[in-house]
């Protein structure tokens, strides 16, 4: 019975790997991630990119003469977004690094490879590693002291760091705040800063 439940399980995490890889690769319409619902009379699908356009339709239909409570009730649906945007952007990072985990795993437990191979392989798994840990310090750090609600930090390659933080917006102040956190982790990277409305 165990054995069945294992490969039970094994098959479904394998279909869900295959399936969200699927998802973050797949073309699309506008090159877009992933499609969320809103709650429009229309019905429409937007995307996470175009969350400026759900607020400006917010407005517009509160304009429009809708009550407060269906103006709250959108507002929330836009939250949702936004959170589904950070939410997706951390799990396309995670599987791209768990898969590149899994290919350097199999590296250091080859026979083919050599040890100078094997060593280049464990190295980059710790690094990866590192890099995640300061990425969640540095969210801790300033979710904590500066106060928001979803920060999402992402080393890109080399020495560059994207913060994306949600606020409605972001004054140079601030910007500069979160650039000198990301530099006290970090060291002397290049920092880019960016918000997401809420």
């Amino acid at each position: 019975m165990l054995k069945k439940q294992t490969v039970w399980l094994l098959t479904m995490l394998s279909l869900m790997v295959v399936l969200s890889i699927y998802y973050l690769n797949a073309p699309s319409e506008g090159g877009d991630l992933a499609y969320f619902d809103t709650e429009d009379v229309e019905g429409d699908q937007t995307t996470s990119q175009s969350l400026t356009e759900i607020t400006n339709k917010e407005e517009t239909t509160n304009e429009e003469g809708k009550t407060d409570e269906d103006a709250t009730e959108e507002a929330d649906s836009s939250t949702v977004n936004s959170d589904e945007f950070f939410a997706a952007v951390r799990m396309e990072i995670t599987n791209q690094r768990s898969m590149e985990k899994e290919r350097l795993e199999k590296i250091v437990s080859s026979n083919d490879a050599s040890t100078e191979e094997k060593n280049e392989a464990y190295e980059a798994m710790k690094e990866i590693e590192y890099v995640e840990s300061k990425e969640m310090i540095l969210e801790d750090t300033l979710k904590s002291t500066v106060g928001y609600d979803q920060v999402l930090v992402r080393n890109m390659e080399g020495d560059n760091i994207v913060v994306t933080v949600q606020a409605d917006s972001l004054t140079p102040k601030e910007a500069n705040t979160i650039i000198q956190h990301t530099k006290d982790e970090f060291g002397e990277v290049d920092v880019e800063v960016v918000y997401q409305t809420s």
